[in-house]
């Protein structure tokens, strides 16, 4: 198999489709609207970019926003991250989101000091990344180097579906913490409903005698008064 054959085996379906994609163009379909630029891709239709007035039409899948950063397209790092690895490509803070960017960025010329550069466009980049975005790591991949992937492995050695599982995996102490809180919540729902009737007035009808769940507040206790002996009485003379 050659280096071309396996990238594109190796990479998602619409990965090419969102690289190649054209962004910030008028939807065809809601030209007249405001804010009808086409900033959005779907991951599972792998068609063309659309318009958020779009949207209606791709529920249920999975949908990236585009954004643009000095006249060129980038993504999320927490959107993108949950579908492909996206390790070796350095990512960057802007308006405090990390982003990627999806294509190449070639440098016109290297600065004094640079010592790591992308190995596709000769971006300058920091020591620990290879490529400036995805599609340079895509690039890599083509060049046969074969310790690029884009395929998230699970911590078992599973292959990670995307969008199907969070960010942060379900341990067994975060599902006794559910169990633990679900049933505080049964048991706060039937004291509701047990002091909602006669005897008590409805706690959603907003008015202050209803039933209260929150604690009272303790009394005021003065330990200087506490500490303080109390003297012998001593008798009125007469």
């Amino acid at each position: 198999m050659g280096p071309m054959m396996r990238a594109e085996e190796e990479s998602p379906p619409w990965l090419i489709p969102l690289l190649r994609a054209n962004y910030f163009v008028p939807c065809s379909i809601h030209a007249d609207s405001n804010k009808s630029e086409c900033n959005m891709f779907c991951l599972d239709c792998t068609s063309s970019s659309f318009c958020s007035y779009c949207l209606t039409n791709h529920k249920s899948h999975r949908v990236l926003q585009i954004r643009r950063s000095s006249y060129h397209n980038v993504v999320r790092v927490n959107e993108i991250q949950k579908y492909i690895d996206i390790s070796c490509v350095q990512t960057y803070i802007i308006n405090s989101a990390r982003i990627v960017f999806l294509n190449e960025r070639p440098q016109p010329r290297i600065g004094k000091g640079v010592t790591n550069t992308c190995e596709i466009c000769c971006r300058s980049l920091l020591d620990s990344f290879r490529f400036c975005s995805l599609g340079c790591k895509l690039g890599g991949m083509k060049r046969g180097n074969q310790s690029l992937t884009f395929s998230l492995k699970g911590k078992h050695g599973r292959e990670y579906q995307g969008g199907e599982e969070s960010d942060e995996a379900t341990t067994p102490t975060k599902i006794r913490k559910t169990c633990a809180f679900n049933r505080l919540m049964n048991g706060l729902s039937i004291s509701t409903d047990y002091f909602s009737g006669d005897q008590w007035s409805s706690s959603s009808s907003g008015d202050e005698s209803g039933f209260n769940l929150s604690p009272g507040t303790p009394p005021i206790y003065n330990h200087r008064n506490s500490s303080r002996r109390k003297g012998v009485p001593q008798r009125a003379p007469f």
